[in-house]
């Protein structure tokens, strides 16, 4: 009898460590993976891809390693909720995500009743972290930031010059719009046209016609690239040839692919070229050793998931409070895209906005890196 309940301890005890050395933390990416934004979602799940492995790589979290479970919201904000709750039941700790901020704003809810940490490396609208909620943080910049550099920038180069303003009437969308048109009102600056139209749209006819009969000389948009790049190809095709500036919402390759040989001198807020961080060149030399480029929000999803690794080792849990904790602690944290550290509402505590535009290159490709100008 005493053999055997030894016996049965000492399975028991091996039971205990196996499942110890097995266990795995689970972290959650959600983006756009499917739709007319998959190229975002890409950009996201790809950087969250490559730091999970680099985090197993040098030994995981606390000893655990890391699974990664993929979300897809399509940017719609119910999908959004239904990819949060299947989170919370799988048993998700933190969250990379999402993209689109009408979309991470509710499932900030979702993921706040479950104890989950979240941090986006993409959604900029202020909203996002001015409710007092714990759990949400992100690695990128706020649109009344970006607001101020794009509607700064118009109010000065296009002074006594014809702007149109036009969104997607999405968070994102009307929100950058909004602080935009905020800041070049404020100093001196009016807009002609301030209109807004529905993504998914393919005849943007009605709205250049508008255009055209305002006499606009630049047309300003927010939402994401799909739109905008659709807007300039027809803007082109019916001879208005005002440039159009727009947010961080276009910086895909893609954008070019649709607007055509018209996207060459559109303007564009962004961060500085994060692929141009010295923290960064190992990372980027990964990626491109497997033939991906990592454009516009891969690092930023890199970054989120390398904060939420070192958050939890310096809390010692996983649990989602003391992770949030540790994270706004005011210490800084390293990161491929340079060293962050975050305010009591969950936002990045450095500016984060240049102004660039889309060039043709010596390739014959028109694209923004390398192309920022002076403010």
């Amino acid at each position: 009898m005493k053999k055997m309940l030894l016996t049965s301890v000492a399975l028991g005890l091996g039971l205990a460590f196996s499942s110890a050395a097995n266990a795995q933390i689970k972290i959650g990416v959600a983006g756009p993976i499917t739709g007319p934004n998959a190229a975002f979602g890409a950009q996201l799940k790809n950087g969250a891809e490559q730091a999970v492995a680099d985090i197993n790589a040098a030994g995981g979290i606390n000893g655990e390693k890391v699974e990664l479970v993929v979300g897809d919201d399509v940017c719609d904000p119910k999908q959004g909720v239904s990819v949060a709750n299947k989170f919370a039941a799988e048993g998700v700790k933190m969250v990379i995500g999402h993209f689109c901020s009408g979309v991470s704003i509710p499932a900030s809810q979702i993921y706040e009743e479950a104890g989950i940490v979240q941090i986006s490396p993409a959604s900029t609208n202020p909203t996002y972290t001015e409710r007092g909620m714990w759990n949400t943080f992100r690695t990128c910049g706020r649109d009344d930031q970006q607001g101020l550099v794009a509607g700064s920038y118009l109010a000065d180069k296009f002074k006594d010059k014809k702007v149109a303003i036009v969104h997607d009437k999405t968070p994102y969308g009307k929100g950058l719009a909004d602080e935009t048109k905020k800041t070049m009102n404020s100093k001196g600056l009016k807009e002609v046209v301030y209109e807004g139209v529905n993504t998914g749209e393919k005849d943007y006819s009605a709205l250049v016609s508008k255009l055209k009969q305002a006499g606009v000389d630049v047309v300003y948009f927010g939402g994401l690239h799909t739109e905008a790049g659709l807007i300039i190809r027809q803007m082109r095709d019916q001879g208005l040839n005002a440039p159009l500036m727009s947010g961080d919402g276009i910086v895909s390759a893609e954008f070019t692919s649709i607007a055509g040989p018209g996207a060459e001198g559109t303007l564009m807020t962004f961060a500085p070229d994060p692929r141009k961080n010295p923290a960064a060149q190992e990372v980027v030399a990964k990626f491109r050793a497997k033939n991906y480029e990592p454009e516009a929000y891969t690092l930023y999803s890199y970054a989120a998931a390398q904060v939420l690794a070192e958050a939890a080792k310096q809390a010692g849990s996983t649990n989602g409070k003391k992770v949030a904790e540790a994270i706004k602690s005011g210490k800084s944290f390293k990161t491929v895209i340079g060293d962050l550290s975050f305010d009591k509402k969950g936002d990045i505590t450095r500016p984060d906005y240049v102004m660039y535009v889309w060039k043709k290159g010596a390739d014959g490709k028109i694209d923004y890196s390398g192309n920022e100008l002076s403010m």
